[in-house]
């Protein structure tokens, strides 16, 4: 990186970027498509900027204003915040090249679009650089208002019934994480990450507010059993909406929960082992529920409660081998977003297609959308955990760990629920080499939606060959 490159401010301009975007977009609604499109590459170039400041420089470290802690705002990168910055950076570029093409047909849509996704960026870009967990707060709170607005961007009935559910349901959330940060204040008298590791000595007034902040964030992942909100607004969003909500909106109140874990590592094993009997049961239950649907879309939205299961199950298994169960967790969380956003965009370019996303009417897709399809597929690998995917290292992680352990039974779940994930993968793929009964009008894909999914789709794959050095990253900020 040349000289004036380095001297740059990325951190900064990470969150900046997409706030002057949102705001040139909304201020000229015309232009929005462009402005959009544009401003997402400029975001995805600061993100970048910031990884390689990592990588050549370690940890960067960025006082607002010239405040820091205490009185200030600091913006910290380390290892599991440039991977999450990686991470939204490719799925938003995905997303927004494909949403370019998508809402071409929808002129009305597309300036209510830009806007909030670029608000949404940069919330989320914030919120995985802050270091106290009052502006945390805000940065989750701004991310789901935005999430909400895009979930009602369609105003349909179900969707706005989503959304409104989602709101309620966020709103509840971040209620009981202000409670969670209002009683650490009074506390430990500071709102700083780093402090607060240090100041806390255990005891209630660590655990009552830890805990209220970590059920709050549990509701905004969408764990089982708070995943109520999360079918009927994936299912019924846009499809670039749903890959953004799927891909990116909940690793963000997941890498909260990982980022107070490990700065104040909770101790005994109730908490963890909760956590992972209610990651289990989402597995199986999100499964079942994939299943027995009817709808595309909705498949793949009870997937996402599904394999968010599959995050938790590290929590019981940190105790002897933390290292291997945290970095399973953390792999699968970024294989997660990059094949899930692509199903959701293999979806919304099969419905485009045929003007519908009823599994048993799918009608030789094979036929007429090929890369789509292949995408699809890719994301099921992945998601199944096959080789040499990025899943397939997130879960082996995983799986060693429960067996150094003797802990069998994390396994069995591991893999029956990989054996359940194929079963609804290959589910929809039979449909799509079977002819249906009924005919169905036929539309026009543009090539950009179909090849920005088999990409993404492909990073989910790529992610297993590049684990020997993303895994490194985790090094130092690991319990």
């Amino acid at each position: 990186m040349s000289t004036w490159l380095a001297a740059l401010p990325w951190m900064v301009l990470a969150i900046a970027i997409p706030l002057l975007g949102a705001l040139a977009a909304f201020v000229q609604p015309r232009r929005a498509q462009v402005i959009g499109l544009s401003f997402s590459f400029l975001t995805a170039g600061a993100a970048v900027g910031v990884v390689l400041d990592f990588i050549t420089l370690g940890p960067q470290q960025h006082a607002v204003g010239g405040w820091g802690a205490p009185l200030g705002i600091d913006l910290v990168a380390d290892g599991l915040s440039i991977l999450m910055l990686g991470m939204s950076a490719v799925v938003g570029v995905a997303v927004s090249i494909y949403a370019r093409a998508y809402f071409v047909p929808y002129p009305d849509k597309a300036p209510r679009f830009w806007p909030l996704w670029l608000f949404l960026w940069a919330a989320l870009n914030a919120l995985f650089q802050s270091a106290d967990v009052f502006n945390l707060y805000v940065t989750l709170e701004l991310m789901g208002l935005s999430a909400v607005a895009l979930v009602a961007l369609t105003g349909s009935g179900p969707a706005l019934w989503g959304a409104m559910r989602y709101l309620l349901v966020s709103l509840l959330g971040s209620l009981a994480y202000l409670v969670g940060v209002a009683l650490l204040y009074h506390a430990y008298g500071t709102v700083d990450l780093t402090l607060l590791a240090e100041r806390a000595d255990g005891g209630l007034q660590l655990a009552v507010p830890l805990g209220a902040m970590i059920a709050g964030l549990l509701l905004k992942t969408g764990l089982f059993p708070f995943h109520v909100w999360l079918p009927p607004a994936h299912g019924s969003a846009r499809a670039p909406v749903s890959a953004l909500l799927s891909g990116l909106v909940v690793k963000a109140s997941f890498y909260l929960v990982l980022r107070l874990w490990f700065t104040f590592v909770p101790e005994g094993e109730g908490l963890p082992l909760l956590l992972g009997c209610l990651g289990a049961a989402a597995i199986f239950w999100g499964s079942i529920q994939a299943l027995r649907q009817k709808r595309l879309k909705l498949l793949v939205a009870y997937s996402t409660v599904a394999q968010l299961g599959y995050l938790f199950i590290a929590f019981p298994l940190a105790g002897l081998e933390p290292q291997m169960a945290w970095s399973g967790s953390i792999y699968l969380a970024l294989s997660h977003a990059f094949a899930k956003g692509a199903m959701f965009l293999a979806a919304g370019a099969i419905m485009t297609q045929g003007g519908h996303d009823e599994i048993d009417e799918l009608d030789l897709v094979v036929d007429r959308m090929p890369l789509t399809l292949a995408a699809f597929a890719l994301a099921g690998i992945s998601l199944a955990g096959l080789p040499p995917s990025g899943g397939f290292v997130g879960k082996w992680l995983l799986l060693e760990s429960a067996m150094a352990q003797g802990k069998g039974i994390w396994a069995a779940i591991i893999i029956v629920g990989g054996l359940l994930t194929a079963t609804y993968v290959f589910r929809v793929l039979g449909f799509a080499f079977t002819r249906s009964e009924h005919h169905h009008e036929r539309h026009e894909v543009p090539a950009a939606m179909e090849w920005t999914a088999l990409l993404l789709a492909l990073g989910a794959v790529l992610l297993g060959f590049v684990a020997p050095w993303a895994l490194p990253l985790l090094d130092g900020v690991l319990p």
